[in-house]
């Protein structure tokens, strides 16, 4: 199955037409997506208190409740206003376990502060990282870590975003402009530079690609 796919579409459909099932199935059919950007999104303070999971559950009773207002005025494609959804929940349940740490530490390391929560260096270079090295290379690892989170710090934070989103959350550029309200074009241009900037980051990390 696709986003594009008539599948998708009919499910879609369906769920306009009222029916339920065919919502839950829409959901699943994007919970792997979804999942990927809680993971990048939640906020390493309460990952021990607080499962990506739990964070779709409770989105995707919000989903349910608010379906209808998406189906009588699609704005956006419907996984950008799942993840728009999503998003919000992951910020109301961070609200509810860090209430004024919210702003504390961390923000050093932030990405772009767009609407969802932000992905941070840290995050985005542990993604980076995964399998790169062994348990005993935690040393290196270690160091290497913190040399690419100061170089993802060094992008302009749009950039960065449209890094996350295009490369770690594997939206689409229509999906990507859609949720930064930015021109096709303009996207994919971000897109680019950020790619390239960041190949060069790597490139410049002794042992990255060895």
């Amino acid at each position: 199955m696709t986003d594009t796919g008539t599948t998708t579409d009919d499910l879609l459909g369906r769920a306009k037409a009222g029916d339920a099932a065919a919502l839950g199935a829409l959901f699943a059919h994007y919970r792997d997506r979804l999942r990927r950007m809680v993971r990048l999104r939640l906020d390493q303070r309460v990952a021990g208190r607080l499962d990506p999971s739990d964070v779709l559950q409770e989105a995707y009773l919000d989903v349910a409740r608010r379906f209808p207002e998406y189906a009588a005025a699609p704005a956006v494609p419907f996984y950008v206003w799942l993840r728009a959804l999503t998003g919000q929940r992951l910020i109301d349940l961070h609200r509810q376990h860090l209430g004024s740490k919210m702003r504390a530490a961390g923000q050093e390391v932030s990405l772009y502060r767009g609407a969802l929560p932000q992905a941070s260096s840290a995050s985005l270079a542990q993604q980076l990282l995964a399998g790169l090295t062994s348990p005993t290379q935690a040393a290196v690892r270690a160091e290497m870590q913190l040399k690419l989170q100061e170089a993802l710090n060094s992008m302009d934070p749009m950039d960065r975003e449209v890094l996350v989103l295009r490369h770690f959350e594997e939206l689409s550029n229509i999906e990507t402009t859609a949720v930064l309200g930015i021109e096709p074009a303009a996207a994919s241009k971000r897109y680019l530079r950020a790619f390239r900037r960041l190949k060069a980051i790597l490139d410049q990390i002794p042992g990255f690609f060895t």
